[in-house]
């Protein structure tokens, strides 16, 4: 059966919407309806792109936001850190013009204060949050390590208890913003590394020792390698406003900010290489080459 609008299924069987189609929000709503859920997307006035990617995960075009919104029991946000806000104004507004009250699950990589004015936002349209973060690679309902998603809030339970092949539920105990912490936290240590390791490639290259350097970083650390920095610089356009968030939320702990606000300016460097450009699919396996990682030289 589909549940009414406002009130989650159990296991299977709800009406769960994703907002937006990304790669991540995709892949989200692929393992959604592997586990038995109606799943609502659009890409109402997104690129060509984005619609053959809802097409290729055999999820229909729901054609517009109030259509998704206005029939979920649950929507899940799912968009870079920089444009949370407002995809939050988005569903709130479309929670009033359609009247829908969905449970709203905000699963993007922000600082704790963000989910707070999320809430706060959407509360002002009368729908409440479950915060969540999402830790890991897009998910397959395949998998054969399901990609671990946190969970917060009064509401937690409710999402949870629903069935997704290829996510990991992980409730946690606190308030709204505990899951986006736990995110933050472990994202400083995963991406903060990637920044720090494209540096080293760089800088080894420039003075001639990049095999030396690689060979002794793999005592510790075996995945490091040219391609591992080269597919963190496919992401530095998202992993910019990442960055920002992190230092907000160390801030917040009474830390200096300082540090990832200079590791954001790494990935804003990062974003205009020339992988910067490309997506991690395109780094080929055993690639050698730094060239393509040097940022523009009039990068900002």
């Amino acid at each position: 059966m589909t549940s009414a609008p406002g009130a989650p299924a159990g296991r299977t069987g709800a009406t769960v919407g994703v907002v937006a189609p990304g790669a991540m929000g995709t892949a989200l709503g692929r393992c959604l309806a592997a586990g038995g859920h109606r799943v609502l997307m659009t890409a109402a006035g997104r690129s060509a792109a984005t619609a053959r990617r809802l097409a290729d995960a055999g999820i229909g075009d729901a054609g517009s936001v109030d259509a998704v919104v206005g029939a979920a029991a649950v929507v899940i946000s799912v968009v870079p850190p920089a444009t949370a806000r407002a995809a939050a104004d988005e569903i709130a507004a479309s929670a009033r013009r359609t009247g829908a009250r969905p449970l709203l699950v905000e699963a993007n990589a922000v600082a704790p204060a963000t989910v707070a004015e999320v809430a706060d936002t959407v509360g002002a349209a009368e729908l409440d949050v479950v915060d969540a973060a999402i830790s890991g690679p897009p998910p397959h309902p395949d998998a054969e390590h399901p990609t671990r998603i946190f969970l917060a809030g009064p509401r937690t339970a409710e999402i949870a208890g629903l069935d997704v092949p290829g996510v990991r539920w992980i409730a946690l105990e606190g308030g709204l913003g505990a899951a986006s912490a736990a995110k933050m936290c472990t994202a400083s240590v995963r991406k903060g590394h990637q920044a720090l390791l494209a540096h080293a490639v760089l800088t080894a290259e420039h003075h001639g020792v990049l095999d030396t350097v690689l060979a002794d970083l793999r005592l510790d650390f075996p995945h490091d390698d040219v391609g591992h920095a080269a597919a963190a610089a496919t992401k530095a356009w998202r992993f910019v406003d990442e960055m920002t968030e992190i230092a907000a939320t160390q801030a917040g702990a009474g830390l200096t900010p300082d540090l990832f606000e200079a590791l954001a300016t790494v990935y804003r460097h990062l974003a205009t290489s020339e992988w910067g450009a490309r997506r991690p699919e395109d780094v080929p396996a055993g690639l050698t080459s730094a060239a393509g990682l040097h940022p523009r030289p009039d990068a900002p």
